[in-house]
């Protein structure tokens, strides 16, 4: 079971307890009124068994569609869905089996002064009060309408792709000018070692105290190729990795033409670059025109964007990287009974080292390279020289290819069959993923493409984390909708009337805006992105908030059907009866949830935004129940008296 899934458990937790409260309150109400404990159980479940139905189904029924989702996130939505979904499906069967058993046979404090009930007769003269003039109600429903939509509008921040996680380690690549070799690279290496190692095992207190110019590193794993190094490491503190990413990177730009990608370890690494990384596609005919133009994008970027990390593939970003072109006499070629593929296998065996084949060790991939006596380490300056067999016997490289020194690059990108070049660029922290999309779109191309700086034939294309955040996205409005539209007509079935699921499914954006708002105010507390897996929490809300909305609808028509003509009356009634059970049901699930929320740990990044959206919408959206319901559900009783031809 991942831990995705246990999360999903653990925001189920207090929803589980929501179907026993409901019909444990209209078992005591039975024993209150007189009736035994057997008849009290029977008439309890038969007065709430349509309310609870339906609240377990539209807890349910929302995520179905997750089910669709194709993109990464949609492996981590199934995890919480079905863990979510088949903890209060089994809590509906125990709730209309086990809990009214159980109550049968057990004793109640039913001859004690009810609990809270001077609370609850305090919030139906509020509601009362409220719903008794026009005027009352449509100041109010003004009122609250203009706060969700100014949380809405105002107070949404911008969206991330997935959480890193909170794990304290970085990936720092140095990238050298064209012309570095692996000695070369070594002795930088050896340079960078020398400066860092003094940190390893240092106190966390020294650079805290700013008695170190580096946070106590944990451990470092560097190594070394040509043209390039890498050092994974980790803080020992993990609050100071932060700062360790500007420390690198001018360490490794004090050396002469080098450039530095530091990125943060991710959990869920999508693409190069993280999570993070808006990938800017640089495509064309020309190679010079597309360098040139990468080279432009590069320094508009350091510049629209507080110092960024950019990451380049290829590594280098010029044409002048000192080459070696190997031109066979294709006829000499042929007379010494070669072929392109045998020329090619030998040229590289004897240069870079040739693959040749690969064996796994266990669940480990390794592979087999063939390399002359010097291994990597060739002098380019004896190729010329080096034997090639042949079926005519030994021969050097210089009787069957001419070896020319010209300057270009090594590598070449085709992405959908054009020439490319990427740029990984990964903004600060500080700044959201969406936030840096839009900067990059507005402040690097499509300034680029105004001031007609980019050479012709050259087309810019952002990808990578940007895509699929706005595809994961795209496709969750989309199952939002869905979820909305079965949740809708699953109510309309149930109680068999158009209006009244209406009601209840305007209590929706409610928690939406509870759920920002929340979010809103943790970040004030620790930083909390507003990634996908949070956005999960708007679905989940969707099957709760509409569950206390349910208990009143069903019990306001449950007193009309018994003889209460006043739908003031009704409405105040249903209040009054059904508070309890909402309050209890709040605070089970609010209980639940508050160790993802505020209890700090490895991996809480993952869940706590969903977990501060549930808790927040349901609060809110709890709180303004109890009184924007009634206010809505009177204006729809008494529209439907004055009008008894329309149903």
């Amino acid at each position: 079971m991942s831990g995705i899934a246990l999360a999903g458990a653990a925001v189920a937790c207090g929803e589980t307890l929501d179907n026993a409260s409901v019909v444990l309150e209209a078992i005591e109400r039975g024993r209150r009124s007189g009736l035994n404990r057997f008849d009290s159980a029977v008439a309890g479940v038969k007065r709430v068994w349509s309310a609870v139905l339906a609240s377990t189904l539209t807890t349910v029924l929302v995520f179905a569609p997750i089910l669709f989702i194709e993109e990464e996130a949609g492996q981590l939505y199934s995890d919480i869905a079905v863990a979510i979904s088949a903890s209060i499906l089994a809590s509906m069967i125990v709730a209309i089996t086990l809990v009214p058993t159980a109550a049968a046979r057990l004793q109640m404090a039913e001859n004690r002064p009810e609990p809270g009930r001077a609370v609850r007769q305090q919030v139906a003269r509020c509601v009362a009060w409220l719903v008794a003039t026009r005027t009352r109600r449509w100041a109010y429903l003004a009122g609250l309408t203009a706060l969700v939509v100014g949380v809405l509008v105002f107070l949404t921040p911008p969206a991330e792709y997935l959480p890193e996680g909170e794990e304290p380690k970085l990936f720092a690549r140095m990238i050298a000018p064209p012309g570095y070799n692996l000695d070369e690279m070594s002795t930088i290496a050896d340079d960078v070692q020398a400066k860092l190692m003094p940190y390893v095992d240092d106190d966390p207190e020294r650079y805290a105290r700013g008695e170190a110019d580096v946070p106590a590193l944990a451990y470092i794993n560097l190594s070394v190729e040509a043209g390039s190094l890498r050092i994974i490491t980790e803080t020992i503190r993990p609050s100071q990795i932060d700062a360790l990413i500007p420390i690198l990177s001018d360490l490794y730009e004090s050396y002469p033409g080098m450039r530095a990608f530091v990125s943060r370890g991710s959990i869920i690494t999508s693409n190069d670059g993280g999570t993070r990384s808006v990938n800017v596609d640089i495509s064309g005919a020309e190679l010079a025109d597309i360098y040139a133009a990468a080279e432009q994008v590069y320094n508009r970027a350091r510049e629209v964007l507080d110092d960024p990390q950019i990451g380049s593939q290829p590594s280098s970003l010029t044409l002048n990287q000192p080459l070696v072109e190997v031109r066979p006499d294709w006829l000499r070629v042929a007379e010494l009974g070669l072929s392109a593929e045998e020329l090619g296998f030998a040229v590289a065996a004897l240069s870079d080292g040739a693959f040749v084949d690969e064996y796994f060790v266990g669940d480990d991939k390794v592979d087999i390279y063939l390399y002359s006596q010097a291994g990597n380490a060739q002098d380019l300056s004896a190729l010329p020289e080096l034997p090639i067999a042949t079926a005519a016997g030994i021969v050097p490289i210089s009787a069957v290819a001419t070896l020319i020194d010209t300057v270009d690059t090594d590598e070449i990108r085709r992405v959908n069959g054009q020439r490319t070049v990427t740029l990984n660029i990964i903004a600060p922290r500080a700044v959201a993923l969406e936030t840096a999309v839009e900067i990059i779109r507005d402040d690097v191309i499509d300034q680029l493409n105004r001031s007609g700086q980019l050479p012709a034939g050259v087309v810019l294309d952002i990808s990578g984390a940007a895509d699929q955040l706005d595809a994961t996205r795209e496709a969750l409005s989309g199952n939002f909708v869905v979820s909305l539209i079965l949740c809708y007509l699953l109510l309309v079935a149930i109680f068999t009337h158009w209006g009244y699921p209406f009601v209840i499914m305007t209590i929706v954006p409610l928690g939406v805006a509870g759920g920002i708002g929340g979010l809103v105010l943790l970040n004030l507390l620790t930083r909390q992105p507003f990634d996908m897996i949070s956005m999960l929490g708007f679905l989940i809300l969707l099957g709760t908030v509409v569950n206390n909305p349910i208990l009143i609808v069903d019990r306001t028509l449950q007193n009309l059907r018994d003889g209460q003509t006043s739908p003031q009356q009704a409405v105040t009634e249903a209040v009054d009866a059904r508070l309890r059970p909402i309050m209890m049901s709040m605070i089970t699930t609010v209980a639940g949830l508050s160790p993802l929320v505020f209890i700090p740990g490895a991996g809480t990044e993952l869940y706590r935004g969903v977990g501060v959206i549930v808790l927040a919408g349901l609060v809110f959206s709890t709180v303004v129940t109890v009184t924007l319901l009634p206010v809505l559900l009177t204006t729809v009783l008494q529209l439907r008296a004055s009008a008894p031809t329309l149903r």
